[in-house]
């Protein structure tokens, strides 16, 4: 899957499998094999953490479900997922921070935990997205040493060609040929003679690669028929084709 995190690969597993409607998943060998798990006592434990803190709901021994709460969390992870339930209210969020080079190691701090939260550079030291994570930035730096560089803003587009905008800011064209690459590759494992879990594992971590960096722009800003869009839709048709979740 190409995630060291243990709770962020078991919630990330859960959602691609049980879907944006959060259905319940089976923590079967196939579940764990593909989402790169092994069912052992530290695994078990990140669970039980997880059901406790309210990310996870635990439905039988071995059937799991994604929360609202978990589902929030995995949105700081991979912005991707939020636009696939939720909706743009319209508004961008504006970041801010000016962090002295003597102080570098906020900088980079700052940016590795907002490294999810779909942002774009604007110009210097301006980062905008359209997710909701004014809040985040507020528990994040609160009563920090850092907090005192940053400022942030919500703000409606006014004018201007906001098509051009998004496209440079969010990259949105290196973002469309890495899509088609993994569409290639995917074509590719499909055609091969794996077994079926072994061609969904593959999938499943191109795929991740993909999720890591797409910033989840709204329809409402890429289009209906926008490229990330119809890789989710392919995913779902791949793993309908190839995995039985069995979660009862």
């Amino acid at each position: 899957m190409g995630i060291r995190d243990n709770a962020t690969k078991i919630m990330l597993g859960v959602f691609l499998i049980g879907g944006e409607d959060f259905k319940s998943v089976n923590f079967s060998p196939d579940f764990l094999f593909i989402s790169d798990l092994t069912f052992n006592e530290k695994v078990k434990g990140v669970l039980s953490q997880l059901v406790k803190g309210g990310l996870l709901e635990k439905k039988d021994n071995s059937i799991y479900r994604l929360t609202v709460k978990g589902f929030s969390f995995l949105c700081t992870k991979f912005p991707f997922v939020r636009f696939l339930r939720e909706s743009w209210d319209g508004k961008w969020r504006i970041i801010s921070y000016e962090i002295p080079e003597i102080k570098r190691h906020l900088r980079d701090r700052l940016r590795r935990e907002m490294e999810g939260w779909g942002l774009g550079p604007w110009h210097r030291s301006f980062w905008i997205t359209p997710h909701p994570v004014i809040e985040n930035l507020r528990e994040l730096v609160l009563g920090k040493e850092e907090e005192r560089y940053v400022q942030a803003f919500t703000a409606e587009h006014a004018f201007g060609n906001r098509d051009t905008l998004i496209r440079k800011v969010f990259k949105l064209d290196e973002l469309e040929e890495l899509y088609k690459d993994i569409f290639k590759r995917w074509h590719e494992i499909l055609s091969s003679k794996d077994s079926n879990m072994d061609k969904l594992k593959k999938v499943v971590g191109e795929y991740v690669f993909a999720l890591k960096k797409d910033p989840g722009l709204p329809q409402e800003l890429v289009g209906s028929g926008w490229i990330g869009r119809e890789s989710w839709k392919l995913f779902n048709e791949i793993k309908a084709l190839l995995y039985v979740n069995n979660a009862g």
